[in-house]
C-alpha cells in the first residue's frame, strides 16, 4: 500500500506493505510477538543495520517485561497476524536502539549479553559505554537518528514456557529472544527481506522498469525504481569489503542507477536533492563527468551561477563529446542570470523609490 498511515504515537510513521488477517490481537501481560525485523537508517539507501533473517530465525519480545526500546511493543500492537509494516520512528524512540542491538548481536554470536555491564538504568550504561563494539552502532550513539524498522508479524500467543527461560536471563529478558524455527507467511516478497541472489536479479529488472517509466515521463515513480535497486546493491555492498573486487564490481552497477535518479529530481524539481547525491557520488568517484553534469544543472537551478559555471567547465575538461552541451547549457544560465539581475534591479529601483516617497 502506497498510503502512510499515523499511528496516534507522536513520532512514529506507519505503511503497511502486506495486509495481514483479522483482528488487531488482544494484549495481555505475558502475551508474545513472534516476527522477523529489519533496521535501517532514514537515507537514500536505507542502509541496513540489523536483519534478524541474517540469524534464519525469527524474533520475540513479551509483553509487560519492561523491554529496553519500548516503542517496538506499541508498533507490534499496531499490527494484524501475517502483516508487514514499516514504521519511520523519530529519535525520541530511537535512542536506545544501540545498546538494545548490541545485545541482540552478542545473543547471536552466542555471547553473554550483559558482559561488562553495570547493573544500572539503559541511559546509565549509554554514558559508560564509550564503545558498543561495533562501529555502525558508535555512531548511533554519537549522533542519534530517526530509524525504520519493517516488521513482519508471524503470531501472537500467551507466554506459556517462556517464563523460565526469560528468568534464568535475568536482565537479559529487556533483550529479544530467538524463537522457533516458523515458516513465513506468504505475501509478495519485498526487496528487504531478499537473499542475495533475489536482490541481484531484481536490479536489472528494477532498472528496466524504471527506464519504462521515464518514456513515460513518470518521473516520481521511475525515481522510485532506481531507488529500490540501489538499495539493493547497497545492502549487498555492505557485506564486502570497500574498493575490492567484489564491492567495485557492485557499486559500478550503483553509479548509473543513482545518475538516472538525479534526473528524475531534476525533472521534478527536487534540485537540492540532486545537488546532494551527485556531491555524494563526485566524492568517491571525482571523475564523473556526468555527475558534474547534473550538479551544474541543479546549481544553476537554485542560481548557484559560480558552482554552476565551475561544474560544467570540469564536464568538458572530462568529457570534450559533451562540450556542445555544456556550451548550450553555460548560454542559458549566462541568459537566465542576465534577466534575473534586471529583474532584481528593478525591484530595488522600486523600493527605494517608495521609501523616498513615505
Amino acid at each position: 500500500m502506497e498510503e502512510t498511515y499515523l499511528l496516534n504515537v507522536e513520532g512514529v510513521k506507519k505503511k503497511i506493505l502486506h495486509g495481514g488477517q483479522g483482528e488487531l490481537p488482544k494484549l495481555q501481560d505475558g502475551s508474545k510477538f513472534t516476527f522477523h525485523f529489519q533496521t535501517l537508517k532514514d537515507d537514500f539507501e536505507r542502509t541496513v543495520i540489523d536483519d534478524s533473517r541474517e540469524a534464519g530465525v525469527p524474533m520475540e519480545i513479551i509483553v509487560g517485561k519492561m523491554f529496553k526500546l519500548e516503542i517496538w511493543e506499541t508498533l507490534l500492537s499496531s499490527m494484524r497476524i501475517g502483516e508487514v509494516a514499516e514504521f519511520w520512528c523519530d529519535i525520541i524512540h530511537t535512542g536506545m536502539y544501540a545498546l538494545v542491538s548490541r545485545g541482540m548481536r552478542r545473543i547471536a554470536e552466542g555471547r553473554d549479553p550483559l558482559e561488562g555491564q553495570k547493573h544500572r538504568c539503559g541511559m546509565g550504561n549509554m554514558f559508560d559505554y564509550h564503545s558498543t563494539g561495533y562501529a555502525d552502532l558508535d555512531e548511533l550513539q554519537r549522533t542519534p537518528q530517526p530509524l525504520i524498522f519493517i516488521m513482519e508479524l508471524f503470531r501472537v500467543r500467551g507466554a506459556a514456557g517462556m517464563a523460565a527461560k526469560q528468568e534464568q536471563l535475568g536482565q537479559a529478558t529487556q533483550l529479544l529472544l530467538p524463537a522457533q524455527v516458523e515458516d513465513p507467511s506468504a505475501y509478495k516478497r519485498d526487496t528487504w527481506a531478499m537473499s542475495k541472489e533475489e536482490k541481484l536479479a531484481a536490479v536489472p529488472v528494477l532498472h528496466s522498469e524504471g527506464n519504462r517509466l521515464v518514456l513515460r515521463r513518470e518521473f516520481a515513480q521511475a525515481a522510485a525504481k532506481y531507488q529500490e535497486a540501489v538499495i539493493c546493491l547497497r545492502n549487498l555492498q555492505a557485506k564486502e569489503k570497500p574498493w575490492e573486487d567484489g564491492w567495485l564490481k557492485l557499486e559500478s552497477l550503483v553509479t548509473p542507477l543513482v545518475l538516472n535518479y538525479c534526473q528524475c529530481q531534476l525533472e521534478l524539481g527536487e534540485y537540492y536533492e540532486v545537488l546532494e547525491h551527485t556531491t555524494e557520488l563526485l566524492q568517491k568517484h571525482n571523475d564523473n563527468a556526468k555527475a558534474y553534469f547534473k550538479r551544474a544543472k541543479a546549481h544553476a537551478a537554485v542560481w548557484n551561477e559560480r558552482e554552476a559555471r565551475e561544474d560544467f567547465q570540469r564536464v568538458a575538461h572530462l568529457d570534450p563529446s559533451m562540450a556542445a552541451a555544456v556550451k548550450k547549457e553555460m548560454k542559458q544560465l549566462g541568459e537566465r542570470m542576465r534577466k534575473k539581475h534586471v529583474e532584481d534591479r528593478k525591484r530595488y529601483q522600486g523600493l527605494f523609490q517608495s521609501s523616498q516617497g513615505v
